[in-house]
């Protein structure tokens, strides 16, 4: 696009991205002064290029009523179309701007508000002072309900912290409760530590009587249990703390088994394993419904039985061994018994199998269960975690109490009412609906950026102007679907000055298994004697790890780059070496290539394309090595050369690697995170990326649909319900164009929001 005249109207859109970019580095000018010009993306107005000096617009102002310079490619007269006038310049009113796909229009799309049906009523019954503490008719009932099953409803933002300390506090200073005969399970540490100290704060009670209460994760409370009854067995030396030595196990059973284990993913093994021991399977209960859960079956039971010979054990152990340990001991069980009488858990909506019978187990001698959760936010199936439990629970208890709480007093009416809306179509449901308890004159809005790069810079842009209106960036998060859906944002962050938190867990998606596998073609056109990317090549290339050495002597031997001494390579198959005379010629030329043209080569000339289905995850529900594919080639389309596509993505694996290792514990920055992760937190402004078919819901769960299996859909309609209800005040929901350079459409969850 250099030294192109061209002009907004007819600018096809895919270009904004490109032209915005160029003009950040001063790469865009005026035609009228000469001088550089920026172009608008964001949420508040549509796209226009600007001035950044008052005095360059005030000098081009007389020049706006001449008629405009017509761009290139434009063949209409000035007399086809109508004009205003915008900072400086004329731009037509109605023009459609052409897209990837040049027979559709993609034209630019003015924000939508969204209204929930509902109208605003304040529903919330009179609230008064309990223990010091303001409760409404709901939450009061809820905390003075102490006896029998007891199971409550407590949707987004109603205040269930508060209702279960308080509940605590009622039963010791109230009913005076012995604290010791009382457990409160939550889900996190962090959810444990909050308890206690509000309890400590609102308490009247010594230190010494309130510790006597048993606050902590089924985690803690469990493994002390069996810590109790044999602390050598247990002692925490013989814990497999981290994933990388259970894939140790897994590799070492790959070779023994003679699985090939150069490219499997063991990550999607051990969330297998962990799924069959939360949900009570051993392996000899199983019965594989594919290869996939084969394979992974051998690797369950040898990876159970390298841990029992060697007395070691892991976190799902510490619940799995528990429950056997007190189903086998009834007089272990009994003495529990005798001190435990009452049981509260909280985010009971997330409760596992093996969870669920352990406080059954615990509490089937006085049913004094208190449950608190809401099942229309159970996101986490892949743990195990079944909304069964919730929706069940007056069938197994079938003198509960069910109280609901349906006072939301963390988010604007119109965001409540329109949550309720979303989540009002899953069929497997208690029935309820949220009251907001105020509103403000901020409606949720759906955006409509071309694809994820623009939607990336109309988030950040939208951010910074709310920033240099006095917003704080610690009130704002991003949330997506997965850690891939946040690439964009991620690296128009860094290329920011806004301060972003990203998860401890995330890593650059160009060190994706596929990724890696697809740039090292490109590092060697550039690099020939690049020894990391030959590895990744060679696997690619399906040759044996061993003919890395073999190649590194050839080149000395005769001379020659790493990459020309895979011609001299003997004893290969035939097929092999033909391959390798294909590709090896063609390599050298991809860096004279624009980067998407060098990809789309590499994928179909160069074999990658093969490498992709036998090794690129394509059986994996949730990531496939197609879609790092797609996804990498949008990037591509940003950049004009191979290498300084090269530098962007070693500039970006730097820098997550970086914010990795800071301790940036105080969350002073904008939020980028997954919805799952994003759960429990609520934030003043909200972003939901991505919200269309394909990525929320996800891919995976529209091929459940279609096969008759809804179950998956109803979860990611649970998620979307989620994302909306951590927003305070500010709601504002993006549905792409396209996304991974196709065509998308808006979540069928928003449909009839947005009619």
């Amino acid at each position: 696009m250099k030294d192109t005249e061209f002009f907004l109207s007819t600018l096809p859109r895919e270009d904004y991205q490109q032209v915005y970019e160029a003009s950040l580095k001063d790469e865009v000018t005026c035609k009228a002064c000469g001088k550089p010009v920026k172009l608008y993306i964001g949420l508040s107005k549509p796209p226009y290029f600007y001035h950044t000096l008052i005095d360059d617009h005030l000098s081009c102002k007389n020049l706006v009523d001449d008629p405009p310079i017509q761009a290139i490619s434009s063949q209409q007269s000035d007399s086809d179309n109508e004009y205003i006038e915008q900072n400086g310049f004329r731009i037509p009113k109605s023009r459609s701007i052409a897209t990837m796909e040049k027979p559709q229009v993609t034209e630019w799309r003015q924000p939508k508000a969204l209204k929930g049906r509902t109208p605003f009523a304040i529903k919330r019954k009179t609230s008064s002072s309990f223990l010091g503490i303001t409760l409404d008719d709901e939450q009061k009932e809820a905390v003075m309900t102490i006896d029998g099953p007891l199971l409550i409803l407590a949707g987004a933002g109603s205040g269930k912290t508060r209702v279960l300390t308080t509940r605590a506090l009622y039963m010791i200073e109230e009913k005076s409760i012995d604290p010791g005969s009382m457990m409160l399970v939550t889900f996190t540490a962090k959810a444990a530590r909050e308890m206690h100290e509000r309890l400590k704060t609102q308490t009247k009670l010594p230190a010494s009587h309130l510790n006597r209460l048993v606050i902590g994760t089924f985690h803690s409370i469990f493994y002390k249990m069996l810590l109790h009854d044999n602390r050598e067995k247990w002692n925490g030396q013989h814990l497999l703390k981290w994933d990388w030595q259970k894939e140790s196990y897994l590799k070492q059973a790959c070779r023994e088994l003679d699985i090939d284990e150069k490219d499997f993913p063991f990550d999607q093994a051990i969330q297998q394993i962990g799924y069959w021991k939360n949900t009570l399977k051993t392996p000899t209960n199983i019965h594989p419904s594919d290869e996939w859960e084969e394979t992974a079956l051998s690797l369950y039971t040898y990876y159970e039985e390298q841990k029992h010979q060697r007395g070691q054990f892991d976190f799902d152990d510490m619940l799995v061994k528990c429950y056997d340990m007190l189903k086998e001991n009834t007089h272990l069980l009994s003495a529990y018994q005798n001190r435990f009488h009452y049981f509260l858990i909280d985010e009971f909506q997330d409760i596992n199998p093996v969870q669920y019978k352990l406080m059954k187990l615990l509490s089937n001698h006085t049913n004094n269960i208190c449950g608190v959760g809401d099942d229309d936010q159970t996101i986490y199936s892949f743990r195990g975690s079944e909304p069964s439990f919730i929706l069940k629970f007056k069938e197994e208890y079938p003198e509960a109490n069910i109280i609901t709480l349906s006072s939301n007093y963390r988010s604007d009416h119109h965001i409540v009412s329109s949550a309720n809306e979303v989540i009002s179509k899953n069929k497997h449901r208690l029935s309820k609906k949220m009251y907001a308890q105020f509103q403000t004159g901020h409606s949720p809005i759906c955006f409509f950026p071309y694809d994820e790069e623009e939607e990336a810079t109309m988030i950040v842009n939208d951010i910074k102007e709310k920033i240099e209106d006095g917003a704080m960036p610690h009130e704002f998060a991003i949330l997506y679907r997965t850690h891939t859906g946040g690439r964009a944002v991620f690296e128009r962050f860094v290329q920011s000055s806004i301060p972003f938190v990203i998860e401890k867990e995330q890593s650059s998606f160009y060190e994706r298994k596929m990724v890696r596998g697809v740039l090292a073609y490109l590092r060697l056109s550039v690099d020939t004697d690049d020894t990391s990317a030959l590895t990744e090549l060679i696997r690619a290339l399906f040759l044996k790890q061993s003919v890395l050495n073999d190649v590194k002597a050839l080149s000395i031997l005769h001379d020659c780059s790493l990459v020309d001494a895979l011609l001299y390579l003997k004893e290969l198959p035939t097929f092999q070496m033909a391959k390798l005379k294909k590709i090896i010629p063609r390599m050298s030329s991809l860096k004279k290539e624009k980067p998407v043209k060098a990809l789309q080569i590499i994928e179909k000339e160069l074999g990658f394309n093969d490498y992709l289905k036998k090794q690129g995850n394509e059986g994996n529900a949730m990531d496939k090595g197609s879609d790092d594919l797609n996804d990498l080639k949008v990037v591509a389309k940003k950049f004009s050369t191979v290498p300084e596509f090269l530098q962007h993505t070693d500039h970006m694996t730097l820098t997550q690697k970086a914010l990795k290792g800071q301790n940036n514990t105080n969350g002073a920055g904008v939020q980028l995170m997954t919805i799952h992760r994003s759960k429990g937190l609520e934030f003043k402004y909200v972003y939901i990326a991505c919200a269309v078919d394909g990525s929320l819901p996800h891919d995976f769960a529209l091929e459940s649909a279609r096969k008759g299996d809804y179950e998956y859909l109803e979860e990611e309609r649970r998620l979307l319900y989620v994302a909306m209800t951590r927003a305070k005040e500010h709601l504002l929901i993006s549905c792409p164009s396209y996304r991974r350079g196709r065509k998308a459409s808006p979540s069928r969850f928003l449909k009839d929001l947005l009619n």
